[in-house]
């Protein structure tokens, strides 16, 4: 890089949580305060590894199987959803459960489900051993086949090419699915689509700013976790975008110096797990070697929200109802004294 390269940093737009990520990880702090230490996790509640840190620390244990949570204990389900059998597991150990599947994952399963009962061949797309898949698949494990990739679209058999629907994985490459779904239309002309995008708003417009950053940007820095299925997403997006290289990290500290050499414009964006303070990270770090001037390049704008999972909302308005009637009782006590020393002094 010579001495007078204008150094610059393009920052993505809408980048970092999304709405399912951020009521899944509050979903674990409310649980928390709400019924105390442990809550157990089935899973990481979000796949990034600072924030799943950060909730242990406050005392929620996360775990592989329903099996390692002891009986009577409070579970919950992360924001890639479940299987109906891992319902049926709790249920058996007496585990208070808390679901906190993102809502556009139980959309894609009532998908799956309706589909499943019309007795069609749900093609699913998405990555073999991603939990959301997982989940999907077990709506309607005897309907659903799984397709990683137009590669596994030549192997793809189905039983009436006339009943044939396609779903995915909502983390995926938007262009990426599009190339399987195009390939999957010319095996089965009679595929059918599902009524609504499954690729949820948060990774579309995660990869749309990505494209247009990318395209400007000699380096991509993405931050997220390796088992981010849109984190990775986001990488592939820089380089197909024509950034001469694109690298994921979890910290700042992960970014390694040579990335910088010949470099004038670095684009930085995060995967929809991750929160603000480790990307303030990347750009602090960058900015002590001279990146100091931030721009941000805007592909869409987010207002989406979506309430706590029902359970814990039950339960806090329960405590708010008791505190309340508990509150008017202590007023009614209180008048009542008055009343009662004024009439004495009557």
């Amino acid at each position: 890089m010579t001495a007078t390269a204008a150094r610059r940093v393009l920052l993505a737009a809408p980048r970092g949580y999304c709405a399912g990520v951020d009521r899944a990880v509050i979903a674990v702090e409310k649980a928390l305060e709400q019924y105390g230490a442990p809550i157990y996790v089935r899973h990481e509640i979000v796949h990034n590894k600072y924030v799943v840190q950060t909730l242990e620390k406050k005392g929620a244990i996360f775990v592989e199987e329903t099996a390692e949570v002891p009986e009577g204990s409070i579970v919950m389900f992360s924001a890639h959803g479940v299987a109906p059998v891992v319902h049926e597991e709790a249920a058996e150990r007496r585990l208070a459960t808390i679901d906190a599947t993102c809502p556009l994952v139980t959309k894609v399963h009532k998908e799956a489900v309706r589909f499943a009962q019309e007795e069609y061949d749900i093609l699913l797309i998405g990555h073999e051993g991603h939990e959301e898949v997982i989940g999907t698949s077990g709506e309607a494990p005897d309907h659903i086949t799984l397709v990683d990739g137009p590669k596994d679209v030549e192997n793809v058999e189905v039983r009436d090419d006339s009943k044939v629907v396609w779903l995915s994985q909502t983390t995926l490459s938007v262009d990426e699915t599009m190339e399987t779904v195009d390939a999957l239309k010319e095996k089965f002309p009679n595929l059918i689509s599902p009524p609504s995008d499954d690729i949820c708003y948060a990774t579309q417009n995660r990869q749309l700013a990505v494209k247009q950053m990318g395209a400007e940007s000699d380096l991509v820095i993405v931050v997220g976790s390796r088992n981010s299925s849109n984190s990775v997403r986001l990488v592939e997006v820089a380089v197909n975008a024509g950034a001469q290289a694109a690298y994921l990290v979890d910290f700042a500290d992960e970014i390694e110096e040579a990335w910088l050499e010949g470099v004038s414009t670095v684009g930085v964006t995060s995967g929809a797990s991750v929160p603000d303070v480790l990307v303030d990270g990347v750009l602090e770090w960058l900015a002590q070697r001279g990146f100091e001037d931030v721009e941000t390049v805007k592909a869409a704008e987010e207002s989406i929200t979506f309430s706590l999972p029902k359970e814990l909302r039950r339960d806090l308005r329960a405590e708010a109802s008791a505190l309340t009637e508990q509150g008017v009782a202590e007023q009614r006590t209180t008048e009542q004294g008055a009343a009662g020393e004024s009439a004495s002094r009557d």
